[in-house]
């Protein structure tokens, strides 16, 4: 696994970790310290890593390939440009997006979890973008890049797991230049009625006896669900993005909202 030339994509040391336990943040249902829900998650993504891909295909019949490739599309990336993926895990959006920006762009994954980079590693030499991607292990909360580098940035299914999302945003909007996109994909729940019922009861009941059966975690799979049901539904989230400083911000549901598609813009 190679990290990224400090000198190509301005990597800096980080600062450190403070005040990682008073406050109390949702891990799914629960509410744990920060420094407890780094743990959890942490745990949750080296049980998982191994059957990552596959899991996510067969949950969701397929339809995340289709979300994420509507996501790359809707940022507009053009050749030569630099891409952040935060919470790049195993590589399904940097590829993607290397696709885009060509040999002169670049990719960083840049992902906490070293469990879930090595994944992305094993397919890089596959996906044939091994002089387009490369890898970086870091907290998404406190970016070791320095300001206005990057053309786009993204996050996709991971921003839920972050102990402040809202400064995960912080950081991804401080590391694009002006006038630079950052994109999110997350979860979120179906608007009609019937819909959300049939959904609930797949994401409450079935997908945490899958994750035992085939991934060998139940709670690793009620975790995802119950993380999904505490997130900011779509309108308040463009709220608080706009709050940070994003201008431009809109948002499209996909799959009668299961997933939805968040953009938003650095000012020039």
């Amino acid at each position: 696994m190679k990290n990224l030339e400090k000198a190509r994509a301005g990597v800096q040391d980080a600062e450190p970790e403070e005040g990682l336990q008073e406050e109390k943040v949702h891990f799914g249902y629960r509410l744990v310290t920060l420094k407890e829900k780094k743990k959890l998650v942490s745990r949750h993504f080296d049980t998982v890593a191994h059957k990552y891909d596959f899991m996510n295909t067969l949950l969701s019949m397929g339809a995340h390939l289709i979300w994420k490739r509507r996501a790359i599309r809707s940022l507009g990336l053009k050749a030569g440009q630099k891409v952040l993926d935060v919470c790049g895990g195993t590589g399904d959006m940097a590829f993607l997006a290397a696709r885009q920006v060509g040999p002169s762009g670049l990719v960083l994954i840049y992902d906490m979890n070293l469990a879930m980079m090595e994944q992305a590693s094993r397919k890089l030499p596959r996906a044939g973008y091994s002089k387009v991607v490369s890898m970086l292990q870091g907290d998404a909360e406190q970016l070791a890049v320095r300001d206005g580098v990057f053309d786009a940035t993204i996050v996709a299914f991971g921003i839920r797991n972050l102990t402040r999302m809202e400064q995960g945003f912080r950081e991804m909007f401080r590391v694009l230049k002006p006038g630079g996109t950052m994109l999110c994909l997350e979860f979120s729940t179906p608007r009609t009625p019937w819909f959300r019922r049939l959904y609930d009861f797949y994401s409450f009941h079935v997908m945490p006896g899958l994750g035992k059966l085939l991934a060998g975690s139940r709670q690793a799979y009620t975790y995802l669900p119950e993380s999904i049901r505490v997130f900011p539904g779509p309108e308040e989230l463009a709220e608080r993005l706009r709050e940070i400083g994003f201008q431009e911000v809109r948002y499209r549901r996909l799959t009668d909202g299961i997933a939805v598609i968040h953009l938003g813009k650095k000012p020039s």
